[in-house]
This record gives structure tokens, C-alpha cells and sequence, in this order.
């Protein structure tokens, strides 16, 4: 079974607890957490330990692994704290300036290399993951990867002088929600949604 550390830590929570620092659903009967990611319901099953998401097109389409990882850790370690409303790069939480390279860099070279020429389709997108315009660079967006984790993307226009930028922020209380590892996950994660998203578009 994929995650099994993750499942047998959940399972040792209490659900109600769990769902109120998670802003989700518990439910028993069977017991399953209904949690939102990228605008994508998903059922979190404890007593089958699956996850599939709740899509009309794809009644219990089983969640990627990748997907599982981010929603288990996040039931774990989520925390009931607000939004300090403070944009931070990840390499400034704990451990995050040697962590965040090479491999585990953030996946912002996507981002450049699929919305540098054309910073406003990001902006076309934003309705398809609830997300919000912002004011950063020539586009950006907040986007609600989990409900306590908000990241904001910018992107800045390549031209002749400059090539193309992004960045990825994050609330600063975003390292008390995931670990390091997830939170990559997380990231990498948006950018492959909002990337396909922008090519279907």
C-alpha cells in the first residue's frame, strides 16, 4: 500500500479534530475525510485506505500518487492558525535554503517556459481553480492549492533584454500546514494543473 506510514498516522486522529484544522469534512459510516485540492474534491477513505476524487466526468477516478501524498500529509500536520497575510520564498522557512535546489527546486522554469511569452493566459485560468488576479509583475494569480495553503505565482514577460521570470510564494505560516517535502509536491503539483489547464484552453 502506497503511504502507509501516512495512513496508519491518520488513523490514530480524531476525525472531527482533524477536519476542523483541516477546513474539510468528516464523515462515518464509512469514516472518510471530504477534502478540496485545486478545486477537486476528494474522498479521503480510512476504512479502505483509498483516495479517488469526486469528478462528474470520472466517478472515483483513484488519486495519483503524488496527489495522495499531499492530501495525507496535509490532514496530518494542518494546523487551525489564520493567514498571516505575508508573502515569503520557501528557501526562508526552516531548512527550506537546502532543500529547495537542484532536484527539490521549485518548479518555476515551467512556468517560464509556458506562460514567459504570454503572461496574460494565466490570467484566463483563474476561474477554473477559484483562484484570484493579483498585482505582481505582468501576471499573477493566488490559487488554493489545499484550504489553509494558499501559493501565489507571478510571472514576468521574456523580451529581447530579459528572459522571462516566475516566482512561487507562499503565506508564511504555510511551513506549519506541510512539510517541506509535500509542499514541493504541493507546488509541482499547481504548476502541471495550471499548465493544462492553459493548453486546453
Amino acid at each position: 500500500m502506497a503511504h502507509e506510514g501516512l495512513w496508519e498516522q491518520l488513523e490514530k486522529l480524531d476525525g472531527t479534530e482533524t477536519a476542523r484544522r483541516a477546513k474539510c469534512q468528516y464523515l462515518n459510516n464509512p469514516d472518510r475525510y471530504i477534502l478540496a485540492m485545486l478545486n477537486t474534491e476528494y474522498v479521503i477513505d480510512l476504512q479502505n485506505s483509498q483516495i479517488y476524487s469526486i469528478q462528474p466526468e470520472i466517478p472515483h477516478k483513484p488519486a495519483e500518487f503524488l496527489e495522495q501524498l499531499c492530501l495525507l500529509a496535509y490532514l496530518i500536520n494542518a494546523k487551525d492558525i489564520p493567514l498571516v497575510n505575508k508573502l515569503v520564498k520557501a528557501e526562508t522557512f526552516p531548512g527550506g535554503q537546502f532543500f529547495f535546489r537542484g532536484q527539490h527546486s521549485l518548479p518555476t522554469v515551467k512556468l517560464e517556459n509556458n506562460f514567459g511569452d504570454n503572461p496574460e493566459t494565466l490570467n484566463k485560468i483563474t476561474s477554473q481553480f477559484n483562484a484570484k488576479k493579483c498585482t505582481y509583475g505582468d501576471a499573477s494569480i493566488e490559487i488554493n492549492v489545499l484550504p489553509r495553503i494558499p501559493l501565489t505565482i507571478i510571472v514576468w514577460r521574456g523580451d529581447e533584454e530579459f528572459p522571462a521570470r516566475a516566482s512561487i510564494l507562499f503565506d508564511k505560516t504555510t511551513a506549519d500546514q506541510l512539510q517541506l517535502d509535500a509542499l514541493l509536491t504541493a507546488a509541482n503539483l499547481t504548476v502541471e494543473a495550471l499548465i493544462k489547464a492553459a493548453n486546453v484552453d
